[in-house]
């Protein structure tokens, strides 16, 4: 089924999730595709036609309990999973993501950190040690790696990626200014915290 999504569908579920969860946490329980779409911004047909591609979740004249779309929509998403996670790069982007990943606390266990500078190798970071990526090769031996996100500069990010993915590693979240491909069996998602911004420029710019 998930091979069958479009990248489109696929890059709205988080969406619904998170507004969900926020509809959730107010207590309420059930909601119809219309009036999901006044808060979130979608028409009320996008929103049926994007659940309908998982075989759809309501009810003809109920709408949609509110716990269970977000329970559906996070199997979808793979978050009933567990995650072991490692981070190379502890840079300011590394320290900001890490931080993040360990208050985000959603299933993405930090197991690692790694560097190759002396000025941090050795440090913690919620009492991690940062290790010397010249350790990874072995540590992947000893632990299993699920998702390896790489916070490096541009000429070191193919290195890391495929020490990464030879050792094990089945996902990638890049955020080196690269996008990285693979023939491998690898999922790769590369972020541009520039291309958001440059969007936001047009979007500011346009109406002049």
């Amino acid at each position: 089924m998930k091979s069958k999504v479009s990248e489109a569908v696929m890059r709205r579920l988080p969406r619904y999730r998170r507004y969900l969860g926020e509809l959730k946490e107010k207590g309420v329980e059930k909601i119809s595709s219309s009036e999901l779409g006044e808060i979130i911004g979608y028409t009320a047909s996008q929103i049926r036609q994007d659940f309908n591609t998982f075989g759809g979740f309501g009810q003809q004249g109920f709408g949609y309990s509110v716990e269970r779309l977000y329970n559906e929509i996070s199997k979808i998403l793979g978050l009933d999973n567990e995650y072991k996670v490692v981070v190379v790069g502890i840079g300011n982007m590394g320290k900001a993501i890490t931080n993040f990943l360990f208050n985000y606390n959603l299933g993405f266990d930090i197991i690692g950190l790694f560097d190759s500078s002396d000025k941090v190798v050795g440090s913690k970071i919620k009492g991690v040690e940062v290790k010397n990526f010249n350790d990874f090769d072995k540590f992947a031996k000893d632990n299993k790696v699920d998702i390896g996100v790489i916070c490096v500069n541009k000429e070191s990010a193919r290195d890391v990626f495929d020490r990464l993915t030879n050792m094990g590693t089945r996902g990638i979240w890049n955020f080196a200014p690269i996008d990285l491909k693979t023939n491998k069996a690898v999922s790769v998602e590369n972020v541009h915290i520039t291309d958001s911004l440059q969007v936001l420029s047009f979007m500011m710019s346009k109406d002049k």
